[in-house]
């Protein structure tokens, strides 16, 4: 793919060094690829590693509040929520799904957010 967008006809000079300055170049961009990866890898696990148990026992706290607070939402609101926050449906996707309109989804949204922050205490 790479050799057709450099128009191969309009090169001067050999096919050969074509391909290895693209070879080149892709090995280059995956290299800063990973590069950046495994810094963004090594920034997350030492985050992780550092947290005091204290963070850790309110993390689960509010994670126990959460799932407590989605429990409690009304089921129209909660499905709204769970199609749009687990799997990442737009909110036009889920008005079709449910046979409702886009407005309907967005007010659902709306007050299962409002809740979950009440419920939570954030």
């Amino acid at each position: 793919m790479k050799l057709w967008e450099k128009h191969p006809e309009s090169v001067n000079g050999s096919m050969k060094a074509l391909l290895f300055k693209i070879a080149g170049d892709i090995f280059i961009s995956q290299l800063r690829k990973r590069s950046v990866a495994m810094k963004y890898k090594a920034i997350v696990v030492s985050e992780e590693l550092s947290e005091s148990p204290f963070e850790l026992m309110k993390y689960k706290e509010l994670l126990r509040n959460y799932e407590q607070a989605l429990q409690n939402l009304p089921d129209k609101q909660r499905t709204v929520f769970l199609l749009s926050r687990m799997d990442g449906l737009k909110y036009f996707e889920i008005a079709d799904n449910l046979g409702v309109s886009v407005k309907a989804v967005e007010k659902r949204m709306k007050n299962a957010l409002e809740y979950l922050r009440k419920a939570i205490g954030r």
